[in-house]
């Protein structure tokens, strides 16, 4: 029975009426509303039909056990806060309980001061949780910068000595190790300098076989070696009044370099199999995530190109030098993914928060961005928890102390559509429910009616 109305939910599941009598008064209050059954199926029905924020729940109850309740509630939506109370105190029972996501483990009987000032907490929490979601809102309005997310000191200064820059190169340095950025920065030069309305043409050095790039940069002429049977235009021209992106490129062949330096020094090309050059007016940006010194020592980058080219150098820092960011970035790939996959994605558990805080990311930005992509698309509620992320992040959830709850299954193949996977976890769920679609949906951490939706949609009886 709901005792008043108001924003802020609890479920309490107790099979003793005097606890539940002696919750109810003493948490009583305008803001919040407090649900309550002797029957443990009938709680979790409540839990999943008024999402609370908190629940209180006895740990030995007939027919279910406050484990396997505490299992369920995880597995149907990991955000809420599940205090577990009892009268048979282990500290075996204990540690099993925060394992499995619980919030809280109380010995009975409880005090009433000390429940009363562990919900209000919970309540403050959540209320924070939900301004964080806002700030985090309004922040991400003025922490953008051409495509890039960031408030920390280290960024700041990177989109400074762009803007600085922008309007006044020639030529540019981007270096930084694989997934911080490069080409971001790149764009963030082109579209801010003077050229911004020409083309911007990017070139993977690494890609690029080293017979044909000088074909490739500065175009053929018809008959100049077999199989040109026309003219052909070359990057460096394409990009005329524009800018040309020249990625990895310490993987750029000494031969080409040498060339490449004297189109820099000229701004003329001559293309392959011709006597005459043709002018052309192209910013550069270069970017490598080798150490082009170490290069130039090993007689595998020249090193006049590199002082031509590093004249104006930027370097993008990794996302350990920015770790202030990661909540930000983490918002911000959650919404992007949420809105890509309409799913009503809200964010991440605090477990699944404190992994992503403790991983070192030797991919930097760009493996957040693959990891949160991925567990936006198999998240099946409104919070990403440990279970929900790739398996090559789980080992690592033990490293950081953190424990993942159980999960659904066997994850699908990624190689298929979303709406196959979809169609995969229903049936995979219903198969470990033995076809009840109730216990199904608590699997996957939705609802029964969104549960009878989807099997629609997927023709599933």
């Amino acid at each position: 029975m709901a005792q008043s109305k108001s924003h802020f939910k609890l479920v309490a599941i107790d099979d003793t009426p005097e606890s539940l009598e002696l919750i109810t008064e003493a948490l009583a209050e305008d803001n919040l509303q407090i649900f309550t059954s002797t029957d443990p199926e009938e709680g979790l029905d409540m839990v999943f039909h008024e999402r609370p924020q908190v629940v209180l729940l006895d740990l030995v109850m007939p027919k279910l056990g406050g484990m396997e309740v505490l299992e369920r509630i995880v597995e149907f939506d990991p955000g809420i806060e599940v205090i577990l109370m009892t009268a048979h105190y282990s500290t075996e029972s204990a540690v099993e309980a925060i394992k499995k996501g619980a919030s809280d483990y109380l010995n009975k009987p409880v005090s009433i001061a000390l429940l009363r000032d562990r919900v209000r907490k919970l309540m403050d929490e959540a209320r924070q949780r939900q301004r964080t979601l806002a700030l985090d809102d309004e922040l991400l309005s003025t922490s953008q910068f051409e495509g890039m997310v960031g408030r920390s000191a280290v960024m700041w200064e990177l989109f400074a000595r762009i803007r600085r820059v922008a309007p006044h190169y020639r030529s540019a340095l981007v270096t930084g190790a694989t997934g911080t950025g490069k080409e971001l920065v790149a764009r963030a030069l082109h579209q801010l300098s003077p050229v911004s309305g020409g083309r911007y043409v990017v070139c993977n050095c690494s890609a690029v076989v080293e017979t044909l790039f000088e074909s490739e940069l500065f175009g053929y002429v018809k008959g100049a070696f077999t199989g040109a049977n026309q003219d052909k235009m070359g990057l460096f021209e394409y990009a005329h009044n524009g800018t040309l992106f020249l990625d990895e490129i310490g993987d750029m062949p000494m031969n080409t370099q040498a060339k490449l330096l004297r189109v820099l020094q000229n701004q003329e090309v001559q293309r392959v199999g011709s006597l005459t050059s043709r002018k052309v007016d192209a910013r550069v940006v270069a970017a490598t995530n080798h150490d082009l010194r170490s290069l130039i020592s090993q007689n595998r980058f020249r090193e006049d190109l590199y002082y031509r080219l590093s004249m104006v150098e930027i370097r993008t820092p990794r996302l350990a030098e920015r770790k202030e960011d990661l909540a930000l970035l983490e918002h911000y790939f959650i919404r992007k993914f949420a809105d890509q996959y309409q799913k009503p994605i809200q964010g991440l558990t605090q477990r699944a928060q404190i992994l992503l805080a403790r991983y070192s990311w030797p991919g930097n930005v760009r493996e957040l961005e693959n990891v949160l992509g991925s567990a936006c698309m198999m998240v099946m509620g409104e919070t990403i928890d440990v279970a929900d992320l790739p398996e090559n992040m789980r080992p690592h959830a033990l490293e950081a102390g953190v424990s993942a709850p159980l999960g659904s299954g066997a994850e699908p193949d990624k190689d298929l559509s979303l709406e196959e996977q979809e169609r995969l976890l229903l049936i995979s769920a219903l198969e470990r429910a033995g076809g009840n679609q109730s216990q199904a949906a608590r699997l996957l951490r939705i609802s029964r009616d969104r549960m009878r939706y989807k099997m629609s949609k997927h023709n599933l009886k």
